[in-house]
């Protein structure tokens, strides 16, 4: 961010030293028709004392404040009005140009620059407002002439183009640093993962398969660290999930933005239960992502409570663009016909509310494939944004 606010300030100090020039320049071929020609250098002289200032305290961020800027709009305005003094009342009814004469838009600028269009058309107004009070003051109010509407016009337009870039420079710039701040992460990741490849995965690598070798409490030990071992490579082979940057305007926080759907699915991966997603993002509301995932799990735990401990499950994920589709299946001894309505009736309502309910919700769809000696099927389709209400079949 520091080098794009040294290059705006940078730019901004250029532009006063090139208009105080030019100012220079219209006062020294206009000074002979001046009412006060002495008063008209001395303007001038004072233009280029407070460019000297402010290049120097703009360029210290530490006073790049309130009063600095109102000090500068001041002097803009001050050296606008000083023309109905200067000039003669028929040379500003001519249309004759202010004394300062585009040396007054850094002032916009300036306020465009820290605060965006909102500042820069507020300093742009005042400035419009000054120009207006030279006709008032000069008793030439009636003769606003094309040069005065113009000049307005080119000070509202500089607030508020250079106001809008300005923000937009400031987001591209938070962005790129988000997303350098990302690339470094997965680059350390990616460093961590090489290493827990070479010694924690082996390690347990080796003590699942030893477990099975010995047999009995061995092979338990052996069992919990396969699983141990999957989660731990589906943790490290899986991108981190991305966190909107509050310095952006108008980016998402993490509660009302969007979440990678694949690692919260691929966290349920063990020795019995294989998970297999798309290589890229399948993006959902983060709302309806943990729900998806909390369906996940309870079709998971209907499986290892009433399948067995041999039992294995398959969870795939796909992106159909519109929608996102979740089959949750199993190797387990499949259901009977009715058995959901009368657990259902019995009370028992883990399917209805924790699958069924939780994707109705989100306005999806679940659909159950199951028959006895031939495992279950739990199909759970979620439309990628709300919409339809939902449908529950079986």
């Amino acid at each position: 961010m520091m080098g794009l606010e040294a290059a705006l300030w940078r730019a901004v100090a250029v532009y006063r030293g090139l208009a105080l020039v030019y100012a220079a320049v219209v006062i020294a071929m206009n000074s002979d028709g001046y009412a006060h020609p002495a008063a008209g250098w001395a303007v001038l002289a004072a233009m280029a004392a407070w460019t000297g200032y402010a290049v120097r305290a703009f360029g210290d961020p530490r006073r790049r404040g309130r009063p600095l800027l109102a000090a500068d709009l001041a002097v803009a305005a001050g050296c606008v009005l000083a023309t109905a003094w200067v000039e003669t009342p028929a040379n500003i009814a001519a249309g004759r140009p202010t004394l300062p004469v585009s040396w007054v838009a850094a002032a916009v600028l300036s306020w465009a620059v820290v605060g965006g269009r909102r500042l820069g058309l507020a300093a742009a107004v005042v400035l419009a407002a000054a120009n207006l009070l030279v006709h008032v003051i000069a008793g030439t109010s009636g003769g606003v002439g094309g040069t005065t509407f113009n000049g307005i016009v080119l000070l509202l337009l500089a607030g508020l183009v250079v106001g809008h870039v300005v923000r937009l420079a400031r987001e591209a710039e938070a962005r790129l640093a988000r997303a350098v701040e990302l690339e470094s992460a997965n680059r350390e990741r990616e460093r961590l993962a090489r290493r827990i490849h070479d010694s924690v995965l082996q390690v347990l690598a080796m003590v699942q398969r030893r477990g099975g070798e010995l047999g009995g409490e061995a092979a338990e030990l052996g069992r919990l660290a396969g699983e141990q071992e999957a989660a731990l490579r589906a943790l490290i082979g899986t991108a981190p999930p991305r966190v909107p940057d509050a310095r952006v305007p108008g980016a998402r926080t993490p509660d009302g933005g969007d979440a990678d759907l694949r690692p919260l699915l691929t966290a349920h991966a063990s020795t019995s239960v294989t998970v297999s997603t798309p290589a890229t993002e399948v993006r959902l509301p983060a709302h309806a992502a943990r729900e998806v995932a909390a369906a996940v799990a309870a079709a998971l735990d209907n499986v290892a409570r009433h399948c067995g401990d041999g039992a294995r499950a398959w969870v795939l994920l796909e992106d159909g663009g519109g929608e996102v589709t979740v089959s949750v299946r199993d190797d387990g001894p499949g259901m009977p016909a009715g058995r959901l309505d009368e657990a259902a009736a019995a009370g028992r309502l883990g399917v209805a509310q924790s699958i069924r309910g939780r994707v109705a919700d989100l306005g999806g769809e679940v659909v159950i494939f199951s028959a006895p000696g031939e495992g279950t099927e739990i199909e759970m389709t979620v439309p990628r944004r709300p919409g339809s209400r939902p449908r529950v079949s079986a």
